[in-house]
Protein backbone atom coordinates (compact mmCIF):
# COMPACT_ATOMS: atom_id res chain seq x y z
CA UNK A 1 0.00 0.00 0.00
CA UNK A 2 2.48 2.88 0.79
CA UNK A 3 4.22 1.79 -2.42
CA UNK A 4 0.95 2.22 -4.13
CA UNK A 5 1.01 5.68 -2.46
CA UNK A 6 4.06 6.82 -3.55
CA UNK A 7 3.52 5.58 -7.16
CA UNK A 8 -0.28 7.62 -7.22
CA UNK A 9 1.33 10.47 -6.00
CA UNK A 10 4.75 10.28 -8.31
CA UNK A 11 1.80 9.85 -11.13
CA UNK A 12 0.27 13.48 -9.95
CA UNK A 13 3.01 15.28 -9.54
CA UNK A 14 4.18 14.36 -12.89
CA UNK A 15 0.60 14.89 -14.29
CA UNK A 16 0.79 18.24 -12.52
CA UNK A 17 4.26 19.35 -14.19
CA UNK A 18 2.92 18.50 -17.54
CA UNK A 19 -0.23 20.49 -17.47
CA UNK A 20 2.08 23.61 -16.29
CA UNK A 21 4.80 22.68 -18.84
CA UNK A 22 2.09 22.78 -21.37
CA UNK A 23 0.51 26.01 -19.91
CA UNK A 24 3.38 27.83 -20.10
CA UNK A 25 4.23 27.02 -23.31
CA UNK A 26 0.79 27.92 -24.75
CA UNK A 27 1.32 31.12 -22.64
CA UNK A 28 4.64 31.70 -24.50
CA UNK A 29 3.00 31.19 -27.66
CA UNK A 30 -0.01 33.46 -27.69
CA UNK A 31 2.33 36.09 -26.01
CA UNK A 32 2.58 37.94 -28.97
CA UNK A 33 -0.85 38.16 -29.95
CA UNK A 34 -2.42 39.32 -26.34
CA UNK A 35 -2.90 42.44 -27.25
CA UNK A 36 -4.95 41.91 -29.99
CA UNK A 37 -7.26 38.86 -29.19
CA UNK A 38 -7.44 41.11 -25.49
CA UNK A 39 -9.34 43.68 -27.43
CA UNK A 40 -11.00 40.72 -29.63
CA UNK A 41 -12.28 39.28 -26.62
CA UNK A 42 -13.46 43.21 -25.24
CA UNK A 43 -15.61 43.52 -28.35
CA UNK A 44 -17.43 40.33 -28.38
CA UNK A 45 -18.38 40.83 -24.36
CA UNK A 46 -19.63 44.39 -25.21
CA UNK A 47 -21.24 43.41 -29.06
CA UNK A 48 -22.52 39.95 -27.93
CA UNK A 49 -26.45 40.67 -26.99
CA UNK A 50 -26.14 42.16 -30.62
CA UNK A 51 -24.81 38.96 -31.86
CA UNK A 52 -27.01 36.35 -30.07
CA UNK A 53 -29.92 37.92 -31.80
CA UNK A 54 -28.32 37.80 -34.94
CA UNK A 55 -27.09 33.99 -34.45
CA UNK A 56 -30.93 33.06 -33.57
CA UNK A 57 -32.51 33.98 -36.79
CA UNK A 58 -29.00 33.58 -39.47
CA UNK A 59 -27.30 30.69 -37.83
CA UNK A 60 -23.82 30.88 -36.13
CA UNK A 61 -21.16 31.34 -38.84
CA UNK A 62 -23.10 33.74 -41.04
CA UNK A 63 -24.34 35.59 -37.12
CA UNK A 64 -20.47 35.72 -36.80
CA UNK A 65 -19.58 37.43 -40.19
CA UNK A 66 -22.59 39.91 -40.30
CA UNK A 67 -21.00 40.68 -36.64
CA UNK A 68 -17.40 41.30 -37.28
CA UNK A 69 -18.81 43.08 -40.08
CA UNK A 70 -21.00 45.35 -37.76
CA UNK A 71 -18.64 45.51 -35.20
CA UNK A 72 -15.97 46.86 -38.54
CA UNK A 73 -18.12 49.08 -39.95
CA UNK A 74 -19.97 50.76 -37.20
CA UNK A 75 -16.94 51.13 -34.65
CA UNK A 76 -13.32 50.41 -35.42
CA UNK A 77 -13.17 51.98 -39.18
CA UNK A 78 -14.94 55.27 -37.62
CA UNK A 79 -11.85 55.08 -34.81
CA UNK A 80 -9.36 54.80 -37.36
CA UNK A 81 -10.43 57.69 -38.79
CA UNK A 82 -11.25 59.28 -35.44
CA UNK A 83 -7.18 58.28 -34.52
CA UNK A 84 -6.18 59.60 -37.72
CA UNK A 85 -7.81 63.29 -37.51
CA UNK A 86 -6.49 63.19 -33.87
CA UNK A 87 -3.01 62.82 -34.71
CA UNK A 88 -3.24 65.14 -37.71
CA UNK A 89 -4.94 68.10 -35.67
CA UNK A 90 -2.35 67.22 -32.29
CA UNK A 91 0.29 68.10 -34.86
CA UNK A 92 -1.61 71.37 -35.74
CA UNK A 93 -2.68 72.03 -32.18
CA UNK A 94 0.90 72.34 -31.15
CA UNK A 95 2.61 73.86 -34.30
CA UNK A 96 -0.26 76.71 -33.95
CA UNK A 97 0.54 77.00 -30.18
CA UNK A 98 4.50 77.09 -31.17
CA UNK A 99 3.79 79.91 -33.80
CA UNK A 100 1.22 82.27 -31.51
CA UNK A 101 4.23 81.76 -28.60
CA UNK A 102 7.09 82.96 -31.02
CA UNK A 103 4.69 85.75 -32.33
CA UNK A 104 3.77 86.86 -28.96
CA UNK A 105 0.20 86.52 -28.96
CA UNK A 106 0.63 84.94 -25.48
CA UNK A 107 1.94 87.79 -23.48
CA UNK A 108 0.07 87.15 -20.18
CA UNK A 109 1.06 83.78 -20.57
CA UNK A 110 5.02 84.89 -20.63
CA UNK A 111 4.33 87.29 -17.86
CA UNK A 112 2.67 84.36 -15.63
CA UNK A 113 6.01 82.20 -17.05
CA UNK A 114 8.51 84.97 -16.36
CA UNK A 115 7.01 85.56 -12.47
CA UNK A 116 6.97 81.43 -12.01
CA UNK A 117 10.96 81.45 -12.89
CA UNK A 118 11.36 84.37 -10.69
CA UNK A 119 9.82 82.82 -7.58
CA UNK A 120 11.75 79.70 -8.53
CA UNK A 121 15.50 79.18 -6.84
CA UNK A 122 18.05 78.33 -9.87
CA UNK A 123 15.01 78.49 -12.46
CA UNK A 124 16.44 78.85 -16.08
CA UNK A 125 16.03 82.82 -17.74
CA UNK A 126 14.93 81.31 -20.78
CA UNK A 127 11.57 83.04 -21.93
CA UNK A 128 8.52 81.05 -23.05
CA UNK A 129 8.70 81.64 -26.79
CA UNK A 130 12.27 80.46 -27.18
CA UNK A 131 11.90 77.58 -24.92
CA UNK A 132 9.04 76.72 -27.07
CA UNK A 133 10.67 76.81 -30.26
CA UNK A 134 13.87 74.75 -28.71
CA UNK A 135 11.33 72.05 -27.51
CA UNK A 136 9.76 72.11 -30.80
CA UNK A 137 12.91 71.46 -32.24
CA UNK A 138 14.17 68.67 -30.27
CA UNK A 139 11.08 67.23 -30.95
CA UNK A 140 11.42 67.25 -34.55
CA UNK A 141 15.18 65.74 -34.63
CA UNK A 142 13.65 62.71 -32.16
CA UNK A 143 10.42 62.16 -34.51
CA UNK A 144 12.97 62.40 -37.13
CA UNK A 145 15.14 59.93 -35.77
CA UNK A 146 12.23 57.62 -35.06
CA UNK A 147 10.52 57.56 -38.17
CA UNK A 148 11.66 54.05 -38.93
CA UNK A 149 10.65 52.69 -35.79
CA UNK A 150 7.13 54.63 -36.23
CA UNK A 151 6.71 52.85 -39.98
CA UNK A 152 7.55 49.26 -38.16
CA UNK A 153 4.74 50.26 -35.28
CA UNK A 154 2.19 51.36 -38.32
CA UNK A 155 3.27 47.69 -40.02
CA UNK A 156 2.20 45.98 -36.10
CA UNK A 157 -0.62 47.86 -35.59
CA UNK A 158 -1.82 46.64 -38.63
CA UNK A 159 -1.09 43.38 -38.25
CA UNK A 160 -2.50 43.44 -34.57
CA UNK A 161 -5.86 44.98 -36.20
CA UNK A 162 -6.05 42.24 -38.91
CA UNK A 163 -5.54 39.18 -35.80
CA UNK A 164 -7.94 41.44 -33.92
CA UNK A 165 -10.92 40.67 -36.73
CA UNK A 166 -9.69 37.47 -37.45
CA UNK A 167 -10.06 36.32 -33.65
CA UNK A 168 -13.74 38.46 -33.70
CA UNK A 169 -15.16 36.02 -35.73
CA UNK A 170 -14.35 33.31 -34.49
CA UNK A 171 -15.07 34.40 -30.66
CA UNK A 172 -18.73 35.24 -31.85
CA UNK A 173 -19.12 31.92 -33.69
CA UNK A 174 -17.73 29.63 -30.72
CA UNK A 175 -19.21 31.93 -28.08
CA UNK A 176 -21.16 29.28 -26.75
CA UNK A 177 -18.80 26.43 -26.73
CA UNK A 178 -16.53 29.27 -24.80
CA UNK A 179 -18.86 30.35 -22.15
CA UNK A 180 -20.17 26.32 -21.55
CA UNK A 181 -15.90 25.94 -20.95
CA UNK A 182 -16.23 28.68 -18.43
CA UNK A 183 -19.09 27.25 -16.91
CA UNK A 184 -17.58 24.01 -16.03
CA UNK A 185 -14.25 25.84 -15.08
CA UNK A 186 -15.68 27.50 -12.45
CA UNK A 187 -16.13 25.46 -9.16
CA UNK A 188 -19.79 26.40 -8.31
CA UNK A 189 -22.71 24.87 -8.29
CA UNK A 190 -25.12 25.14 -11.49
CA UNK A 191 -27.09 27.87 -10.28
CA UNK A 192 -24.15 29.87 -8.54
CA UNK A 193 -22.30 29.59 -11.84
CA UNK A 194 -25.14 31.04 -13.73
CA UNK A 195 -26.00 33.88 -11.61
CA UNK A 196 -22.17 34.69 -11.15
CA UNK A 197 -22.39 34.91 -15.29
CA UNK A 198 -25.37 37.18 -15.10
CA UNK A 199 -23.95 39.25 -12.52
CA UNK A 200 -20.54 40.19 -13.85
CA UNK A 201 -22.25 40.53 -17.27
CA UNK A 202 -24.65 43.16 -15.48
CA UNK A 203 -21.26 45.11 -13.67
CA UNK A 204 -19.67 44.84 -17.31
CA UNK A 205 -22.24 46.47 -19.17
CA UNK A 206 -22.79 49.09 -16.36
CA UNK A 207 -19.23 49.49 -15.52
CA UNK A 208 -17.91 49.51 -19.07
CA UNK A 209 -20.34 50.36 -21.99
CA UNK A 210 -22.42 52.95 -20.00
CA UNK A 211 -18.99 55.39 -19.15
CA UNK A 212 -17.90 54.08 -23.11
CA UNK A 213 -21.20 55.47 -24.55
CA UNK A 214 -21.25 58.35 -22.38
CA UNK A 215 -17.51 59.51 -22.63
CA UNK A 216 -18.51 59.30 -26.44
CA UNK A 217 -21.46 61.66 -26.46
CA UNK A 218 -19.12 64.26 -24.33
CA UNK A 219 -16.34 64.05 -26.53
CA UNK A 220 -18.60 64.67 -28.93
CA UNK A 221 -20.64 67.67 -27.58
CA UNK A 222 -17.34 69.05 -26.17
CA UNK A 223 -15.22 69.13 -29.22
CA UNK A 224 -18.47 70.27 -31.29
CA UNK A 225 -18.24 73.01 -28.68
CA UNK A 226 -14.98 74.01 -29.37
CA UNK A 227 -15.86 74.00 -33.29
CA UNK A 228 -18.58 76.46 -32.77
CA UNK A 229 -16.43 78.91 -30.76
CA UNK A 230 -13.64 78.84 -33.10
CA UNK A 231 -11.00 76.58 -31.07
CA UNK A 232 -8.65 75.03 -33.34
CA UNK A 233 -8.36 71.03 -33.09
CA UNK A 234 -12.12 70.20 -32.15
CA UNK A 235 -11.79 66.24 -32.85
CA UNK A 236 -8.06 66.24 -31.50
CA UNK A 237 -9.55 68.06 -27.95
CA UNK A 238 -13.10 66.13 -28.46
CA UNK A 239 -10.59 62.52 -28.31
CA UNK A 240 -8.65 64.25 -25.40
CA UNK A 241 -12.04 65.21 -22.89
CA UNK A 242 -13.93 61.89 -24.33
CA UNK A 243 -10.90 60.03 -22.50
CA UNK A 244 -11.07 62.06 -19.27
CA UNK A 245 -14.74 61.78 -19.10
CA UNK A 246 -14.29 57.78 -18.66
CA UNK A 247 -12.54 58.64 -15.13
CA UNK A 248 -15.40 59.40 -12.55
CA UNK A 249 -15.32 63.05 -11.19
CA UNK A 250 -12.47 64.19 -13.44
CA UNK A 251 -14.65 64.63 -16.38
CA UNK A 252 -14.28 66.98 -19.19
CA UNK A 253 -13.74 70.31 -17.18
CA UNK A 254 -9.39 70.03 -17.22
CA UNK A 255 -10.01 70.59 -21.12
CA UNK A 256 -12.67 72.92 -21.52
CA UNK A 257 -12.28 75.34 -18.21
CA UNK A 258 -8.77 76.32 -19.00
CA UNK A 259 -10.19 76.95 -23.06
CA UNK A 260 -12.54 79.07 -21.57
CA UNK A 261 -10.67 81.09 -19.41
CA UNK A 262 -8.59 81.64 -22.40
CA UNK A 263 -11.18 82.78 -24.35
CA UNK A 264 -12.08 85.44 -21.63
CA UNK A 265 -8.81 86.77 -21.48
CA UNK A 266 -8.46 86.98 -24.98
CA UNK A 267 -11.50 89.31 -25.22
CA UNK A 268 -13.83 86.60 -26.50
CA UNK A 269 -16.16 86.43 -23.83
CA UNK A 270 -19.28 85.63 -25.48
CA UNK A 271 -17.84 82.60 -26.93
CA UNK A 272 -16.52 81.90 -23.96
CA UNK A 273 -20.21 81.98 -22.34
CA UNK A 274 -21.34 79.22 -25.35
CA UNK A 275 -18.40 77.02 -24.32
CA UNK A 276 -19.85 76.89 -20.50
CA UNK A 277 -23.38 76.52 -21.76
CA UNK A 278 -22.55 73.77 -24.03
CA UNK A 279 -19.98 71.91 -22.54
CA UNK A 280 -21.23 72.09 -18.87
CA UNK A 281 -24.79 72.78 -19.12
CA UNK A 282 -25.82 70.75 -21.86
CA UNK A 283 -22.96 68.10 -21.45
CA UNK A 284 -23.95 67.72 -17.84
CA UNK A 285 -27.86 67.30 -18.21
CA UNK A 286 -26.95 64.42 -21.32
CA UNK A 287 -24.93 62.70 -18.50
CA UNK A 288 -27.35 63.27 -15.73
CA UNK A 289 -29.88 61.84 -18.58
CA UNK A 290 -27.64 59.16 -19.98
CA UNK A 291 -26.89 57.43 -17.12
CA UNK A 292 -29.71 56.24 -15.61
CA UNK A 293 -31.46 55.59 -18.74
CA UNK A 294 -28.40 52.86 -19.41
CA UNK A 295 -28.13 51.79 -15.98
CA UNK A 296 -31.75 51.14 -15.67
CA UNK A 297 -31.63 49.26 -12.39
CA UNK A 298 -28.34 47.29 -12.52
CA UNK A 299 -25.61 47.20 -10.20
CA UNK A 300 -22.79 49.23 -11.17
CA UNK A 301 -18.89 49.37 -9.57
CA UNK A 302 -18.53 52.40 -7.17
CA UNK A 303 -16.79 55.50 -8.86
CA UNK A 304 -13.25 54.70 -7.00
CA UNK A 305 -13.33 51.11 -8.29
CA UNK A 306 -13.95 52.73 -11.66
CA UNK A 307 -11.56 55.03 -11.56
CA UNK A 308 -8.63 52.86 -9.55
CA UNK A 309 -9.57 49.55 -12.46
CA UNK A 310 -8.80 52.38 -15.12
CA UNK A 311 -5.88 53.85 -14.50
CA UNK A 312 -4.26 50.41 -12.85
CA UNK A 313 -5.60 49.03 -16.53
CA UNK A 314 -3.48 51.13 -18.36
CA UNK A 315 -0.28 50.37 -16.06
CA UNK A 316 -0.61 47.43 -16.54
CA UNK A 317 -2.11 46.43 -19.70
CA UNK A 318 -1.32 49.93 -22.27
CA UNK A 319 -4.33 51.11 -23.27
CA UNK A 320 -6.34 48.27 -23.56
CA UNK A 321 -6.59 48.59 -19.64
CA UNK A 322 -9.17 51.60 -20.34
CA UNK A 323 -10.91 48.86 -20.73
CA UNK A 324 -9.74 45.58 -19.77
CA UNK A 325 -9.21 47.05 -16.40
CA UNK A 326 -12.73 47.27 -15.27
CA UNK A 327 -13.96 44.33 -17.28
CA UNK A 328 -11.64 42.63 -15.22
CA UNK A 329 -12.71 44.12 -11.72
CA UNK A 330 -16.06 43.89 -12.94
CA UNK A 331 -16.17 39.90 -13.38
CA UNK A 332 -14.01 39.64 -9.89
CA UNK A 333 -16.64 42.00 -8.22
CA UNK A 334 -19.63 40.03 -9.96
CA UNK A 335 -18.20 36.26 -8.91
CA UNK A 336 -17.35 37.24 -5.03
CA UNK A 337 -20.76 38.71 -4.72
CA UNK A 338 -22.55 35.90 -5.65
CA UNK A 339 -20.03 33.79 -3.95
CA UNK A 340 -20.67 35.55 -0.59
CA UNK A 341 -24.25 35.61 -1.16
CA UNK A 342 -24.48 31.96 -1.27
CA UNK A 343 -22.42 31.13 2.12
CA UNK A 344 -24.34 29.68 4.55
CA UNK A 345 -24.88 32.77 7.34
CA UNK A 346 -25.02 30.12 10.44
Amino acid sequence: MPEANTGERLTNVLFYGVVLLLAYLVFRVFEPFLVPLGWAGVLVVVFYPWHARLEKRWGRTPAAALSTLGVTLILIVPTLLLMTLFVRQGIEAVRGIQHAAAAGQYSWLNQAWESVQQRTPGGSPTDLPTLVRQTAERTSQFLASEAGAVLRNVVVFLFDLFVTLFALFYLFRDAEGILAGMRRLLPFEEAQREQMIVRARDLIFASVTTSLIIAAVQGLICGTAFALVGLGAPVFWGVVMGFFSLLPVVGAWPIWVPATIWLMLTGHGGRALVLVAICAVVGGTVDSFLRPLLLSGRARLSGLLVFISVLGGISVFGMLGVVLGPIVLATAAGVLDVHLRSEPTG
